[in-house]
């Protein structure tokens, strides 16, 4: 397949994916289960014609493979939250949705943060500065960039300008034929440093944040939460670099 059809293919998958945020978003509400968002991504998927590229999947830190459809993650746990019929949303939390997808056969990748209902200023705050890193990122995304760009305005964003802290040990990846490849791409870094940035690279930019801490700790087979239990954020989109420009294939940063 060429890389054109590729990117076609990848931005109506990314479309897809942005109306089925849009959907989970508006049902959302403090007393919902989580399991019940997920059942509704779950019917969505079969609705749009794309399967989860989550569910039945092994990342090689598990002993088992993933059991739902989606990820959603509460507080303090960053990523990998497992759906439950027993964890409800109550108002002032902060809820991580993750989603990913398979489309003609390709991946997609994608994660926001909402606040439900009011929510104190400082994650307010999180939520914002985590968005603006993101779009600082996107920026830095382009050929003849390295990927030590890509993480330095991620962490001069969140930990110098606004004194959050990043996560260093969970990063973005490679994707398109598969969901993760081998190369990292870190929410941390100095300028010019990493691999260079090439034409015709598609990788996800996730920058994860939290209040105080800067490492994650695995609590279970996929959930991760901060090491000092502090809440934490989550935004993260697929790009696709295009030579001095990039094409965000998962367009979802205005939904919050």
């Amino acid at each position: 397949m060429s890389f054109e059809k590729k990117i076609e293919i990848m931005i109506k998958g990314g479309e897809i994916l942005r109306d089925i945020f849009s959907e989970l978003i508006s049902m959302i509400k403090p007393g919902i289960d989580t399991l019940s968002i997920d059942k509704k991504a779950e019917k969505l998927f079969e609705i749009l014609g794309v399967r989860s590229a989550f569910k039945n999947y092994q990342p090689d830190f598990a002993s088992t493979v993933y059991p739902a459809n989606i990820c959603l993650s509460l507080n303090e746990t960053i990523v990998h939250g497992i759906p439950s019929d027993q964890k409800f949303i109550k108002e002032g939390d902060i809820l991580k949705i993750d989603i990913g997808i398979i489309y003609k056969n390709l991946f997609l990748d994608s994660a926001l943060t909402i606040g439900i209902g009011e929510i104190d200023g400082i994650y307010k705050k999180l939520i914002e500065t985590t968005k603006q890193s993101l779009r600082r990122a996107i920026e830095a995304a382009k050929e003849n960039n390295y990927f030590g760009d890509i993480g330095y305005q991620i962490q001069k964003t969140i930990e110098e300008e606004n004194n959050f802290k990043v996560i260093k040990n969970l990063c973005g990846h490679d994707i398109g034929e598969y969901l993760h490849g081998n190369l990292q791409v870190l929410n941390f870094g100095r300028p010019k440093s990493g691999k260079k940035i090439k034409k015709g690279d598609i990788f996800t930019v996730e920058p994860m944040a939290s209040i105080s801490s800067n490492y994650a700790i695995q609590v279970n087979d996929f959930e991760f939460v901060t090491d000092d239990n502090s809440w934490s954020t989550h935004f993260e989109v697929t790009l696709a670099v295009i030579g001095n420009e990039n094409i965000v294939l998962t367009n979802i940063l205005d939904l919050v």
